[in-house]
């Protein structure tokens, strides 16, 4: 049986020829000749793929395709869609992108990145204006993918690490003043022509004379368009020398068509729109300007992360303390403290105690203990007291760093909801120039049967003139068409919304890794949790201590923690941390043996003492009658308990548990005010587990399952309530966080939690789970916005300008104003309660 179909084992991993690519990709789940076939067939079935070839025995899947009309990733999709996994060794590059100014942009830049070799995906984020591109191994390097933008018209440079994100502000300032500076020279021009036009305007006066005065309207509005506007310009020429159409192409025709009326005015009779030329670049320009300045607002968050950092640390060097530049710290070096400095980076407590506002990271305001032993995270604030803090990861390692890679890794991905405004604004720039043409055309010959509108609305509309000359009203038509339309809108609808949702998350220790999770949250039915660590403290507990015979509480935690102290059993752990709380003093013990599955023995002062279950007690003949209400009540609440004996005497029980989070039952209650089922899926006892969820309230218990078997449980909760949100801590619960629609981690967990999921709770407290829904559906709800307005505003104003309702200067300022309220709407989430 042949298991290998058209195979080229020769073929390179990634090569280029005559724009056709080849790609080898690592294929898992294939374990027969059926597997090749089906796996073959789905890669055919693909547009854009010339020829496969499937070998069984290497698991590789070798594919010629054209990539002007497939990317790697569609490619991985069908071979996912068809049963089967793909495995590939990739990596991320993020490019720095200049020159982009709306979506038309966007759409240009990731076409020529997708198209370069071994890229399985792109995206280009025109707000933090970089491009994630994910890229196999073996595929295109940094100079070939910023060689492919540069091939586009647009400008790109490599970003490495989060030391060189240092210039984002000062190449956002520089922007910012050089917006600034075009606007003011656009108006110092565009003003006077309005002046000049204004007795015209009022009196129908054209001073001194006709030829004078179109002269000066013409010699006062060709600068803006030629100097100020010269960015503007040489944008929209780089994109269509490039095969491209950006906004700026439609800017450029709207302002040059209507400053060459001013010369063709002299020789044809026509009105002279030389000033609206003006007026047009000086509006679009401002409109540049205010964007940037909102945009920037919206990427505050970011830079705010950014300036957290300490410049500079306290180290000791051969035993004497040094200040040295936070970048020369290595891993090992011990860090010196005072109270009111920040850590310089992630380290552990070697010597000292002291408070540490850690708001930064989790959001809570509490200062947090820290003692040797303890871990620390970079940028936080020591408060209290002196510390010596061992370095553990620097750089681009520490928490820090991770943080604003992965907030700006999310600014990068895309939201379901967008596909159909990437779409649009792909084809949105040719699309209107063709409905400009039309509209020229439409007025140049059929101008007489529509006049009709222009009478009518000249009633209450005073910028129309029906009496027009009908090249006049096709010109007029036309350029209001070009300069009304706006892919900007669409373009940015999204992503500054992500940028201030994100930004707003990472503040409060809510950190998104997709955007898709922001929009799947919105339709989340059912919460499921993990019980241990996720909605308990993840460590046992005293929670009852219950005296007889005379003796108290104290007494009791003095036999059972001296006792203990020599024990590593967890529930030892638990009896001496009581007891080390409410300060109890302990005493030597002698003669310590363990007792497996039953207790311990030792002897203090000379007295037998004994800790172990009521079972063992009664089987040892100790009476356990004055404290059988007490167990009982205890084994009801699915609590241990552990009783203590001096002697044959009984001293008392102690009730230990897991016990639930503080804020547990608080944020499970604002859970089902949000309107969403709470179930609980753990490997306990089915009596813990429902001891527990009659405590936090809790609707669905899942209790005594092994670790693989969350995933089906997962499953089965999706059948019978809807999309599911899995929210866990451990590395068990990593396979059932993919599974669910929406996987949340909490950040006190391990890292393998944290990487499958979707979103991470840094602090681990529930309560900002409960932010966290209510964060995601705030942005989905402007994204919803924008979007609406960016589709509603198109469909409204193109029609009126193909009608002739729209004078190009109100278009223009309704072009840009649609732009502003995108991105200032997206700023109005700062203001929602979370």
């Amino acid at each position: 049986m042949n298991m290998n179909r058209n195979t080229d084992a020769q073929l390179p991993d990634s090569v280029t020829d005559n724009k056709i690519q080849k790609t080898q990709l690592k294929v898992t789940g294939m374990h027969c000749a059926g597997c090749v076939a089906t796996v073959e067939k789905a890669i055919k079935r693909t547009p854009g793929v010339l020829e496969v070839g499937v070998n069984l025995a290497t698991a590789k899947a070798i594919v010629k395709y054209d990539p002007n009309k497939l990317n790697l990733m569609e490619l991985e999709k069908a071979i996912i869609n068809a049963g089967y996994g793909v495995e590939h060794d990739s990596a991320k590059v993020v490019l720095k992108i200049d020159g982009m100014h709306c979506a038309g942009c966007v759409a240009s830049v990731e076409k020529a990145l997708k198209k370069a070799p071994g890229v399985r995906d792109a995206v280009v984020n025109l707000t933090t204006e970089k491009a994630l591109v994910q890229i196999d191994s073996d595929g295109a390097s940094p100079d070939e993918l910023i060689k492919a933008v540069e091939q586009a018209g647009y400008q790109a440079r490599l970003e490495m690490d989060t030391d060189t994100r240092s210039t984002t502000k000062a190449d956002e300032d520089a922007k910012g003043h050089d917006a600034r500076r075009r606007m003011v020279l656009a108006w110092a021009f565009a003003v006077p022509a309005m002046l000049w036009m204004l007795p015209e305007m009022l009196f129908g006066i054209m001073w001194p004379n006709e030829h004078v005065f179109h002269l000066v309207l013409f010699l006062l509005s060709a600068p803006v368009v030629f100097w100020p506007g010269s960015e503007t310009l040489a944008s929209a020429w780089r994109s269509v020398r490039h095969g491209g159409a950006n906004m700026d192409v439609l800017i450029a025709l709207g302002t040059l068509a209507s400053l060459a009326t001013g010369i063709i005015g002299f020789v044809l009779p026509m009105a002279n729109f030389s000033a609206i030329a003006a007026m047009i670049m000086a509006i679009h320009l401002t409109g540049r300007y205010i964007e940037s300045r909102a945009r920037g607002k919206a990427s505050q968050a970011i830079r705010k992360l950014l300036e957290l950092g300490a410049k500079s640390a306290h180290v000791l060097r051969d035993g004497q303390e040094v200040e040295i530049p936070v970048e020369q710290i290595q891993p090992g070096d011990l860090m010196v403290l005072r109270p009111g400095e920040k850590v310089p980076t992630d380290g552990v407590v070697v010597e000292g105690e002291s408070s540490i506002d850690e708001s930064m990271a989790t959001g809570e305001s509490m200062p947090v203990r820290k003692k040797p032993g303890d871990e620390v995270i970079g940028a936080t604030v020591n408060q209290t007291g002196r510390l010596i803090v061992r370095a553990t990861r620097v750089g681009k390692d520490t928490f820090l760093a991770k943080m604003i890679e992965l907030v700006e890794e999310l600014q990068s991905t895309r939201v379901p909801i967008q596909a159909l405004a990437d779409k649009i604004t792909a084809i949105f720039v040719p699309i209107i120039v063709a409905l400009a043409l039309g509209t020229f055309f439409m007025w140049l010959f059929a101008a007489d049967s529509l006049r009709f509108i222009l009478e009518a609305a000249s009633q209450v509309l005073p910028w129309i003139h029906p009496d027009m000359n009908t090249l006049t009203l096709a010109i007029f038509a036309a350029i209001a068409v070009l300069v009304i339309a706006c892919p900007c809108a669409l373009g940015l609808a999204t992503p500054t919304a992500i940028m201030v949702g994100s930004g707003m998350g990472a503040q409060r220790g809510i950190l998104f890794r997709k955007g898709e999770a922001i929009q799947a949250m919105k339709d989340i039915k059912i919460v499921a949790f993990d019980k241990t660590g996720t909605l308990t403290l993840g460590k046992p507990q005293v929670t009852e201590i219950v005296a007889v015979n005379g003796f108290d509480e104290k007494a009791l935690l003095r036999l059972a923690g001296s006792l203990e102290s020599a024990s590593e059993h967890p529930l030892a752990h638990a009896i001496m941390e009581a007891a080390e709380t409410r300060e109890v003093e302990m005493t030597p013990v002698t003669d310590f043996e363990a007792l497996p599955g039953k207790g311990v023995y030792g002897r203090i002062n000379g007295h037998e003492i004994l800790l172990g279950s009521p079972t063992y007690f009664e089987s040892r003949g100790i009476d356990v009658t004055p404290v059988r209400d007490s167990i009982a009540t205890l084994e009801s609440q699915a609590k241990t308990v552990v009783c203590v004996a001096e002697g044959r005497t009984l001293v008392g029980v102690l009730g230990i548990a897991d016990t639930l989070k503080p804020e547990a039952r608080e944020a499970i209650s604002e859970l089902h005010r949000l309107g969403l089922k709470i179930a609980m899926i753990t490997g306990d006892r089915r009596g813990t587990a429902e001891a527990i969820a009659r405590e936090a309230g809790i609707d669905y218990v899942v209790a005594e399952i092994l670790p693989d078997e969350k995933v089906l449980e997962v499953s089965k909760l999706r059948q019978r309530h809807g999309p599911v949100a899995m929210v866990g801590d451990g590395i068990n619960d990593a396979p059932a966080l993919v599974r669910a629609d929406v996987g949340i981690a909490i950040g006190t967990g391990t890292d393998i939690a944290i990487e499958a999921a979707d979103i991470t709770l840094v602090s681990g407290n529930l309560n900002t789970l409960v932010a966290a829904v209510r964060l995601s559906r705030a942005t989905f709800r402007k994204i919803q916005q924008n979007l609406f307005w960016a589709f509603f505003y198109n469909l409204l104003a193109i029609p009126m300008a193909i009608l002739g309702l729209l004078h190009p200067v109100i278009a223009e300022i309704a072009m840009a104003t649609s732009s502003i309220t995108v991105v200032s709407n997206a700023n109005l989430l700062k203001k929602v309660r979370i």
